[in-house]
């Protein structure tokens, strides 16, 4: 059986769901693995059996034996790896988003699109259990036309720190962070419509809050309570060209009383929310009826979806065919995150031909 060889760029925390799920997949061989930090790039190596460390992107790229790879580095190196990766004939899976810019974007889709190579951005929501069953059901037109969207993510305290609070490595803070998944996968299963209008607001009151003591959250191994140049929160509402549209809220710091994640879609047949857990409504015998459906993953299980993820990206490499998460979907998620901080920087809305 033929297996892909496979290398991981960037070892950071992400980089873990990646590898223990090539790991798991029989027809992948971890082949190598880079990092700017070498030391700790050979860490991983050791820990993962992986065959190569590479001393630099140059020297990987250039191997022959690399099928194909996955970027886990910081935003502001997705659009240069992306694009010399495929360049160099490889296979990408690159982890969201898929750049800093929407023209960083465009610059990778007309890459991408020149070669035959898969390319795959990590949107890994749409893999997960959960989002698999709700497609199926909104495939077969139990919500009818989606027409409205909500879809949230609040922390009370969690600015990670280090490169993710660092705007000039990052491109910016929850927005680009955590909002891109709940933006995506809204966006998705409301059918990929086009971008139409987008107001959006920013806002950087609270800072870090380094200060608050008896509450544990994530941090960077780099974390610096001194450095944040990116925002504590955003909301947006974009509408679409069919006339759809999507309320947003996203933040790593808010005076909330606790964290809330919730993804609700509303349509002319029914409705559904995806988070904090999979229901259905609808209506049957004049009697609107909620739906619970009796699986394993009601919610977003990080490894199982990272998992999928893998797997379908090495099935589209080893069988020739296209991504479920391909460029363009990345680019268009660029499109609508950057216009959501155009307007938050100009104070108005922004509406596209």
């Amino acid at each position: 059986m033929k297996q892909l060889n496979v290398c991981v760029i960037g070892v950071g925390s992400i980089s873990d769901f990646h590898l223990k799920s090539y790991e798991k997949n029989e027809s992948v061989h971890l082949y190598g693995v880079y990092d700017f930090s070498l030391a700790r790039a050979q860490e991983k190596a050791d820990q993962y059996g992986i065959e190569k460390v590479f001393s630099s992107i140059e020297e990987l790229l250039a191997d022959p034996k690399v099928d194909a790879v996955s970027i886990c580095t910081w935003n502001n190196t997705h659009a240069k790896y992306a694009m010399a990766a495929i360049e160099n004939n490889k296979h990408v899976l690159v982890e969201k988003p898929l750049s800093m810019t929407y023209e960083e974007a465009l610059e990778i889709q007309k890459v991408a699109q020149k070669s035959n190579k898969v390319f795959q951005v990590g949107f890994v929501r749409r893999f997960a259990t959960n989002t698999t069953i709700l497609k199926k059901f909104i495939d077969n037109n139990t919500l009818g036309s989606i027409y409205f969207a909500k879809a949230t993510c609040l922390r009370r305290i969690g600015n990670p720190g280090g490169w993710f609070a660092d705007k000039d490595k990052s491109g910016g803070g929850p927005l680009i962070d955590l909002g891109v998944h709940i933006i995506d996968i809204c966006w998705y299963l409301m059918g990929r419509p086009k971008v139409k209008r987008i107001v959006g607001h920013t806002y950087h009151h609270l800072g870090n809050r380094s200060h608050v003591e008896n509450l544990s959250f994530y941090k960077t191994a780099d974390y610096d309570a001194t450095k944040n140049s990116v925002e504590d929160m955003a909301n947006a509402l974009i509408t679409f060209e069919n006339g759809a549209s999507l309320l947003v809220d996203v933040s790593y710091t808010l005076h909330a009383a606790k964290d809330e994640l919730a993804v609700k879609l509303y349509g002319t047949n029914g409705g559904a929310e995806l988070e904090p857990e999979l229901k259905i409504v609808s209506e049957a015998n004049e009697t609107i009826v909620n739906m619970h459906p009796q699986v394993d993953h009601l919610t977003f299980d990080f490894a199982h979806a990272f998992e999928t993820e893998v797997n379908a990206f090495v099935k589209c490499c080893l069988e020739g065919k296209t991504s479920e998460a391909p460029v363009e979907d990345g680019v268009e998620i660029m499109k609508i995150l950057e216009g959501v901080y155009e307007s938050a920087r100009l104070g108005k809305e922004i509406v596209y031909e």
